[in-house]
């Protein structure tokens, strides 16, 4: 049994979402307050959270960057705000989902069970990547370059597992993106990928304007290069 935190101030909202949660046999806490979810957040005690962005007290992405020191757990942002500038800053500071207001609760619910899965997966067999340097511990959630501790966000971190478990291998962006988020997830779009590629390289490549890990193989995808 899964249990979520929910971060959201409209009662007739929590009131759907608590029975749409609790029939797919989710278990839930609610906050809504900053205040209160700061109060209730332990890592390790949720398996996923939904955050709404605008809040009395502040914002939910400031609560998620504040999540996001200390853990990996899968994050989906409800907003009114549809405004590209709002996505982007949400995915880039650790966000895995963002879904706009008024959305079908049953599409809330496959979001929410697409993530759980994945989340499920990377944590699942291996408990360590390892390959040009650069080392995954899988049950820790870290990551280390010739033994030093990169600070890596959940996206930047799921996509490095994903091309190490793929070394070679040529990946299309639709194939990263439906590894990597839900593929009704439209507003996700390859602008957003390479910024989160760039970001990656900046933070694992010796060069990052002549990479050599993490190729673009122009007119496909990307790939994981093996070196030596």
């Amino acid at each position: 049994m899964s249990n979520i935190l929910l971060l959201e101030d409209d009662l007739s909202l929590i009131n759907g979402l608590s029975f749409a949660f609790k029939k797919q046999g989710f278990e839930l806490n609610i906050a809504r307050t900053l205040k209160e979810a700061e109060k209730l957040w332990t890592d390790g005690k949720y398996d996923l959270l939904v955050l709404d962005v605008s809040l009395p007290d502040g914002s939910g992405f400031e609560f998620c960057k504040r999540v996001r020191l200390t853990s990996k757990v899968p994050i989906i942002f409800l907003t009114a705000s549809d405004e590209e500038t709002s996505i982007i800053m949400g995915l880039d500071i650790g966000g895995d989902d963002y879904i706009t207001k008024p959305f079908k609760l049953g599409v809330l619910v496959s979001r929410i069970n697409a993530l759980l899965r994945r989340a499920n997966s990377f944590q699942a067999a291996d408990t360590e990547l390892q390959s040009n340097g650069i080392k995954v511990l899988l049950l820790q959630g870290q990551v280390f370059k010739n033994g030093e501790l990169l600070d890596l966000t959940a996206a930047e971190y799921k996509l490095l597992c994903l091309f190490m478990r793929n070394p070679s291998m040529v990946l299309t962006k639709g194939q990263i993106l439906d590894k990597l988020w839900d593929c009704d997830g439209n507003y996700i779009d390859s602008s957003t990928l390479t910024v989160y590629m760039r970001r990656l390289r900046m933070k694992i490549e010796d060069n990052p304007s002549e990479p050599q890990m993490l190729l673009t193989v122009r007119g496909m995808g990307y790939k994981w290069n093996i070196i030596g």
